[in-house]
């Protein structure tokens, strides 16, 4: 398959990590950087439209895949283009690239953000405890995506006043966008590779391996990894002041401290 391209093969073929393509850090628009998620306001409320469908034909695809090993076509074309457009949006809301997402499922020629799916064969017992089996994925994933999050405005700050995302902070970024994304896929059964290589692909390819984008293979530098482990320690942070905001919160309600002294008392 040429890089690049989207595709939604036949079933049957070998395992396959779900590929994210983006190109180099270039030069974006600062107006642009100063209004992105105000412009990318109509896309938050498709993507939520889409969530809707998305969760119900990962339903229905869940029992299809548990009886016959795989997804129905049909349903795996959407999913796939559900997380591509997914992708897409969130790629520009995290200001690794300066173009502004289509309205559209299907895969847009030209784009600068695109991903390779390979739905295949699926192992029914890990398809009936897939709720399980992707919640070590889902901890790593929150963490590090909320560390961006929590770090988002300064990142914002340095693209609208360079003008552009540090290399090194691109990595940190593509890595937490590649990883949503095949936690994405596997959560939707479009791949049943486990999510992994959140920090890059450097010892998987050498040096010399052909390189296809700036993500493929995904290869950090030291500062790179130096700022994913960041977004990780704020993503702890952050749960972390969340959880004592929520404890602050219900001791001062006296609802709450109704309710603990009565539990003591019954106990």
């Amino acid at each position: 398959m040429a890089a690049g391209v989207w595709s939604v093969p036949d079933p049957g073929q070998a395992e396959w990590l779900p590929v994210l393509d983006i190109p180099e850090p270039a030069p974006q628009r600062r107006l642009t950087v100063l209004l992105r998620w105000l412009l990318l306001l109509p896309q938050f409320v498709v993507l939520w439209v889409l969530s809707i469908v998305a969760t119900l034909a990962a339903i229905v695809g869940w029992f299809a895949a548990l009886f016959t090993g795989r997804l129905p076509e049909p349903v795996a074309g959407f999913l796939a283009g559900y997380v591509g457009y997914q992708a897409r949006v969130a790629a520009s809301a995290m200001l690794l690239v300066d173009r502004y997402p289509p309205f559209s499922l299907a895969a847009p020629a030209g784009h600068p953000v695109q991903i390779e799916l390979r739905p295949g064969r699926l192992n029914r017992l890990a398809v009936l405890f897939r709720l399980i089996l992707m919640f070590p994925a889902v901890i790593i994933e929150s963490l590090v995506s909320s560390g961006w999050f929590a770090l988002s405005f300064l990142i914002w700050l340095v693209v609208l006043i360079t003008g552009r995302l540090p290399r090194p902070l691109f990595e940190a970024t593509a890595a937490t966008l590649r990883y949503s994304v095949r936690l994405n896929s596997y959560v939707l059964m479009l791949t049943s590779a486990y999510p992994k290589h959140l920090f890059g692909d450097a010892a998987l390819y050498p040096a010399t391996e052909q390189v296809y984008s700036a993500t493929r293979p995904l290869r950090l530098s030291g500062w790179g990894t130096a700022f994913l482990v960041l977004f990780l320690l704020a993503g702890i942070g952050s749960d972390i002041a969340s959880s004592f905001g929520t404890t602050s919160g219900d001791s001062s309600n006296p609802a709450v401290r109704t309710a603990h002294v009565t539990g003591h008392r019954a106990r």
